[in-house]
């Protein structure tokens, strides 16, 4: 293997803080919400998580791109981070099964990526600061030019993104012929989600995100499906609107992350943007209702309001997250209604809480 010179990149926080590494090799810069995911694998299904929309990643992880990209492990049409911070990224990979190495895949989406930074620092840094808005600059870009774009960029909170990441046009996933049919509205889903569904003997059509409770109802479903998405939820009048009218017609209803915060609006609770959020694939949940621990993959920035929660006669808690007592799932009960602040469909992750696709699909039954 040659040797190669690589050039100087700065991540800059909307702090001022400045951060050094090297680029990876595709010039520019890119701004985004800094945040980080403590998943030790998985980091393709990462990229393409539409939830991530907007947001520069920082891996915890110390090598990235050593086992290179799969054509098939991947969580929507294309890269949806903004940008990439990462300790060591490896040019070569090794897998049996790989179709190209992840600088090959950056260069095809042209992602910008700095390396060899401190993510240790950057992490720690982060959780004591908050996330915040940042700009990956691999082109040489002046600081004071760079700060002044900075300013520019808007806030994570009150940003409405699922727009930038849903269908244009509906579409069907899954064997036409199957048992169940869900009308699922596409906040920025994950297509493991669309699979654990068609595997149930269910079969999707997918909606964009500004489609109307009678358009996900002329599907003549059994069911609804919120799905996960990037952005603030409060600004989703449309998908606020759609979830009133599928619990006002009393249908069964099942959301996820975006979508459980979408549900929890709905009932007139609030949403908060966290100040660091859950991104990762070992979270710890307690499941109230059986008493059982759950290992569970996270990724999400705002949360609901537990408070509120508690005080709806009309809600039920029915999981919880242990490291800080945040809301990670809830109920109606009067309605045929649930949702979870986390991913069940584990793309990357733990499969612990598989069972909440076979609970929604009862409830299809019944």
């Amino acid at each position: 293997m040659k040797y190669t010179t690589r050039k100087s990149a700065i991540l800059l926080l909307s702090d001022g803080t400045i951060f050094h590494g090297k680029s990876i090799g595709i010039s520019g810069t890119t701004f985004g919400e800094v945040c980080f995911n403590t998943g030790m694998t998985g980091y393709q299904e990462i990229f393409t998580d539409p939830s991530y929309y907007g947001q520069i990643m920082v891996a915890t992880n110390p090598h990235i791109g050593n086992y290179g990209v799969n054509d098939e492990e991947v969580e929507s049409n294309g890269i949806k981070i903004a940008g990439l911070v990462c300790k060591n990224f490896s040019f070569n990979y090794s897998r049996e099964g790989a179709s190209g190495s992840l600088e090959d895949y950056f260069i095809k989406h042209n992602l910008i990526c700095i390396s060899d930074v401190d993510t240790r620092a950057l992490v720690s840094y982060i959780r004591e600061n908050g996330a915040m808005n940042s700009v990956i600059c691999t082109d040489g870009t002046p600081v004071e030019e760079l700060k002044a774009a900075l300013a520019k960029v808007p806030d994570m909170k009150g940003l409405e993104l699922a727009s930038k990441v849903s269908t244009k046009e509906p579409y069907f996933f899954g064997d036409e012929n199957a048992t169940y049919k869900i009308s699922a509205l596409d906040l920025g889903i994950k297509t493991n989600i669309l699979r654990n569904f068609a595997k149930r003997d269910c079969y999707i059509k997918v909606f964009p995100y500004d489609s109307t409770y009678a358009d996900l109802a002329s599907f003549n479903p059994d069911g609804f499906f919120l799905s996960n998405g990037p952005g603030d939820p409060e600004p989703l009048d449309g998908a606020i609107q759609v979830a009133k009218e599928i619990l006002a017609n009393d249908k069964p209803l099942f959301g996820i992350c975006l979508g459980h915060q979408v549900i929890g609006l709905a009932n007139g609770i609030s949403t908060y943007k966290m100040f660091n959020g859950h991104r990762g694939i070992n979270h710890p949940v307690n499941n109230i209702i059986t008493g059982k621990g759950e290992i569970t993959s996270q990724n999400h920035g705002f949360a609901v309001n537990r408070e509120e929660l508690e005080a709806n006669p009309e809600m039920e808690i029915t999981h919880l997250h242990l490291n800080d007592g945040t809301v990670a799932g809830m109920r109606m009960k009067n309605k045929n209604c649930f949702s979870v602040q986390y991913h069940p469909e584990a793309s990357p992750g733990p499969h612990d809480s598989s069972y909440l696709f076979d609970q929604f699909v009862e409830n299809l039954k019944k």
